[in-house]
């Protein structure tokens, strides 16, 4: 256990992932309504950055669990390791993150706790690495996600510099190319799911990102994806994010009310 509050409840569980064979650490938020054992509620992914892991949203915002009471949803803060970049390495057999945050993980947590399982009832954001992780698996699996968002996200592995472990996930950047090409995002929304997607985007205008974010968008304005994009004063850094994610939540809070409309 984390943290137990009137509020809400921050707990540590494991998460088994078949793909990898091992157990991999979880934070769930529950808001305090979850203690009404008749209600059901949405969920919300949280991914870490580049040099991160699981507790990293729970300890730099200490109000996470407070966020999760005024929206009144689930959050889950999965860890990625330091470094995946949330892949299926194409070189590495034993690095499966594409596959535990899309599929493994949401099955636990819908098989242990009571949320609303299905995919307009999910939603999927991170910072940084992070943000990429989230676009890239939502939308390669909007069965599973019907939101998805990214702050400050780094959404063109093309772009980032050595120190962050693409090269032993992706492998050497010559000889698989194709690999950082094609997995960026900034090329995988060329492939706009068939099931819609509700999106939020933003970075601070001080960010060494900044002009990636901006870019993604204008693709997305020119490949008619609808999607929020917010740019306001900020770095790459905890500042920043514990800002964002209040938009970013309140942003998921209304997909998923309009969602119990239609």
């Amino acid at each position: 256990m984390i943290a137990c509050s009137a509020i809400a409840s921050a707990d540590t569980i494991s998460v088994y992932s078949k793909s990898m064979s091992k157990e991999r650490n979880c934070v769930v938020i529950t808001p305090s309504a979850y203690s009404e054992k008749d209600r059901r509620f949405p969920v919300v992914y949280l991914l870490h950055g580049a040099h991160g892991n699981y507790s990293n949203w729970i300890n730099r915002v200490p109000d996470m669990q407070e966020l999760a009471d005024n929206n009144q949803l689930i959050i889950v803060c999965p860890d990625g390791a330091p470094n995946s970049w949330y892949f299926d390495s194409p070189v590495d057999s034993a690095v499966r993150y594409e596959t535990y945050i899309a599929r493994e993980v949401p099955a636990y947590i819908d098989a242990n706790y009571r949320t609303i399982a299905d995919r307009e009832h999910r939603a999927i954001s991170g910072l940084s690495m992070g943000g990429h992780g989230a676009m890239f698996i939502a939308f390669r699996h909007a069965d599973t996600f019907g939101a998805c968002g990214s702050m400050s996200g780094a959404l063109d592995v093309n772009l980032i510099p050595r120190g962050y472990g693409l090269d032993k996930i992706l492998g050497d950047i010559k000889t698989n190319a194709g690999y950082y090409k094609e997995w960026s995002v900034i090329n995988v929304i060329e492939k706009y799911p068939t099931d819609s997607l509700a999106i939020i985007l933003d970075c601070g205008t001080q960010d060494i990102l900044s002009f990636i974010g901006k870019s993604v968008h204008e693709k997305m304005m020119k490949l008619r994806i609808p999607h929020d994009y917010i740019e306001r004063p900020g770095r790459h850094d905890w500042v920043y994010w514990s800002k964002a994610v209040r938009y970013q939540l309140l942003f998921f809070k209304e997909h998923f009310r309009k969602q119990r409309k239609s």
